[in-house]
């Protein structure tokens, strides 16, 4: 057997099979990679295949990828949660629901849970080597920050505008366009993950753009659209973040993945 316990499995590429097979690695040879009933085996660690392949937006990891060895809890569900909740009520002011339309009352959510919460939430996942969870949640705490010192006066940010609303729309637009840039990429790492995962960032990356198009025309109608959008996104937040905590020690009720097809080529994936 191989030292493969040291090695990240994702630096190679994997076959599976019913038999054991040799793998050819950049320096080292891994070997002992092979199937049996439900699980799989990666030399001398062995995972059920509902580990491997189990609602990615559970972990933030738009990757095939063994559960990592630590000690510490899977912080994506805190993250998405707190994502999910801030944007939850932000969209509905956004759609003037009940008729509210000042959008204050989420400064709070914003600092402290979508803002605070999911920062933190985003270093743990560094911490615990998922990238993607890292980038995406500390981002997205840090867009819930921003968008509350916007909100708050002492700041002087929307002062600075003063006498130039027209400016100040044009402003905010620049703002989310910059936002929908980086889900969009965002969104293209997850197009092998699971529809749930996916969805996200498809709906939030219409959301954005529809918020920009709305400052930049002013257009009530589109603004309520993406309130729409952001209403759909905080449920597909919500919906990961229970695949990432119901299990069947602690629910009657789990999530299992649907994954996305995979249209590469199966010759390429070989390769």
């Amino acid at each position: 057997m191989s030292d493969l316990e040291n090695q990240n499995p994702r630096d190679h590429t994997l076959v599976m099979s019913d038999d054991p097979v040799a793998l050819q690695g950049d320096e080292n040879v891994i070997t002992k990679v092979h199937t049996e009933g439900d699980y799989i085996h990666f030399g001398n660690e062995k995972y059920l295949r509902s580990e491997l392949a189990e609602a990615f937006g559970g972990t933030m990891n738009p990757g095939l990828s063994p559960p990592p060895k630590h000690n510490f809890a899977n912080p994506a569900p805190l993250g998405l949660s707190a994502f999910a909740l801030t944007t939850f009520v932000l969209s509905l002011i956004n759609c003037e629901a009940r008729g509210v339309s000042i959008p204050n009352i989420v400064v709070g959510l914003a600092y402290f849970y979508g803002g605070a919460a999911q920062l933190v939430a985003g270093m743990f996942e560094i911490a615990v080597g998922n990238t993607f969870g890292g980038v995406a949640l500390g981002s997205y705490g840090g867009f819930w920050g921003s968008w509350a010192a916007i909100q708050t006066p002492s700041f002087g940010i929307v002062a600075a505008y003063e006498g130039k609303e027209q400016e100040l729309a044009y402003a905010l637009g620049l703002y989310l366009i910059g936002w929908f840039i980086f889900t969009f990429f965002m969104m293209l790492m997850t197009v092998k993950s699971t529809v749930a995962f996916f969805s996200i960032f498809f709906f939030l990356s219409i959301t954005y753009l529809l918020l920009a198009i709305a400052e930049f025309k002013g257009s009530t109608p589109v603004k309520k659209a993406a309130g729409v959008f952001g209403v759909i996104t905080a449920f597909a937040a919500w919906y990961n973040a229970y695949a990432g905590i119901a299990n069947e020690q602690n629910s009657y009720i789990t999530v299992k993945a649907l994954p996305i097809p995979d249209l590469q080529d199966p010759a390429r994936r070989r390769k």
